[in-house]
This record gives C-alpha cells, structure tokens and sequence, in this order.
C-alpha cells in the first residue's frame, strides 16, 4: 500500500507542476490572461509541497531523482494528450527506461 501511495503522490506532483508549468507558459507566450500566471504559480507551490508526503525514509535526494523520471513519462502523457503531440518509439523507450530507474531508485530493497 505504500507504493501505491508514493506513486498517486508522484503522479499528483507531476500533474501540478507540468499543469503549473504549462498555465505559465500559456500566460507569457500566447498572451492569457494574468489569472493563468497566478493559478499556475500556485500549482507550482504546490507541486513542491507534494514531495514531502512521500514515505518518510524516503529521502528528498531519492524522492526527486525518482520525480524525474516520472516527470519525463508524463510529460511524454500531457504532449500526446494536451499538444496532440503522438510519442513516437523514442519516446515510449526514454520513458520506459526512465520508469525502470524510478523504479529502481525509490522502490528496490536496501538493506
């Protein structure tokens, strides 16, 4: 169970920074509206705030290291699906090897 509560955390993390990220960019580079500056500034606090519910032998080096390859997999998600940009195989085998490092970075066994 706490895997899978890590993983809906690094998902929601990633969900506020990329959509914090994009409501950013939409606000300087295509001209929106300032609300949309303001709203994604709060998502991206947020998004930092998020890391932190993450187990607590968890370290923030690891946490983040594995964020990053988590991050690379939805970013992947959110071009195919917001940007209608389709992952071609590159895309699908950087972001399979990245889900592996995750994978090994956060969840392997240590003793």
């Amino acid at each position: 169970m706490e895997i899978l509560k890590s993983i809906f955390y690094f998902i929601v993390a990633g969900i506020f920074e990329i959509g914090g990220g994009y409501l950013v960019w939409i606000w300087l580079r295509e001209g929106k509206n300032l609300w949309y500056g303001i709203l994604g500034a709060i998502l991206l606090v947020l998004y930092g705030i998020i890391p932190t519910l993450q187990p607590q032998s968890a370290s923030f080096a690891r946490v983040y290291a594995a964020y990053g390859g988590i991050f690379i997999v939805l970013s992947i998600l959110w071009g195919w699906k917001i940007d209608n940009i389709i992952p071609d195989k590159f895309d699908l085998i950087g972001g399979a090897i990245a889900l592996i490092g995750v994978i090994i970075i956060m969840y392997a066994p240590r003793g």
